[in-house]
């Protein structure tokens, strides 16, 4: 049974339609990336769902209950929290300080709040940076902070909007096995990412938009074979290469 269900949603800005009749399923602790090019309406879908934006049309289901155009804290007390392609930590308190206020989703009490961003840190592997700025990480630290706070939330599914862009091949691999870690946890991923090595290696299956429509979904193997797909987003190279 599937733990998010997206069906038929709609966002339109005037007259232009940035997302059109999306349908989409992710099960628990799937992981499911939604790919296209610049505009294609990804980020636009995450809004939507996580309710930064409110729908024009459809619906939205987590745990088959529907959230279509909660509030995003409402959201995310239910489980289902995302990150943000520009990461803007808290910048005048540590690494730690900034974990526990993902914490704080779930409770009112410092001490459980600090317990639980300790925990994290450490499941994470960045323990070691805890008592650091966070106005001082460098980009990659600054990524893996933002995962950091989501999963404090205790999410049983977080969106991930492009968190391995402008990374090094060496940081990328470093999320690549964070993102693993929550898969194994059991966290369902919905990721969007332009990185096809990223799509590759983590996703069990891939959607395409373009120009606010699913035109394409399946396993990465069958995505990339496909021919509107390579038309509208891929082009012959990166599928040679």
């Amino acid at each position: 049974m599937a733990l998010l269900e997206v069906k038929n949603i709609t966002k339109r800005f005037g007259g232009l339609y940035a997302v059109r009749s999306l349908s989409l399923e992710v099960d628990p602790g799937q992981i499911v990336a939604l790919i296209g090019p610049n505009g294609a309406g990804k980020t636009t879908a995450f809004n939507v769902i996580s309710g930064y934006y409110r729908a024009d049309e459809g619906n939205v289901y987590f745990n088959q209950r529907e959230i279509t155009n909660l509030r995003p804290d409402q959201i995310c007390s239910l489980g289902l929290v995302r990150t943000f392609q520009v990461v803007r930590p808290f910048q005048g308190i540590s690494v730690l300080d900034n974990v526990m206020v993902g914490a704080y989703a779930r409770t009112f009490d410092s001490k459980i709040a600090r317990e639980k961003a300790l925990e994290v840190l450490k499941f994470l592997d960045m323990h070691k940076i805890a008592d650091q700025m966070a106005s001082g990480l460098p980009i990659a630290s600054r990524k893996r902070l933002e995962i950091a706070r989501a999963l404090a939330t205790d999410p049983q599914m977080i969106l991930l909007d492009e968190t391995m862009a402008g990374l090094r091949p060496t940081e990328t691999e470093e999320v690549i096995a964070m993102v693993r870690k929550l898969s194994e946890r059991g966290i369902a991923i919905l990721l969007v990412e332009h990185v096809m090595k990223v799509v590759m290696s983590l996703a069990e299956k891939v959607l395409v938009l373009h120009h606010g429509e699913l035109i394409a979904q399946g396993t990465p193997a069958e995505v990339v074979r496909n021919q509107q797909v390579i038309e509208a987003y891929l082009g012959e190279a990166d599928v040679a290469g």
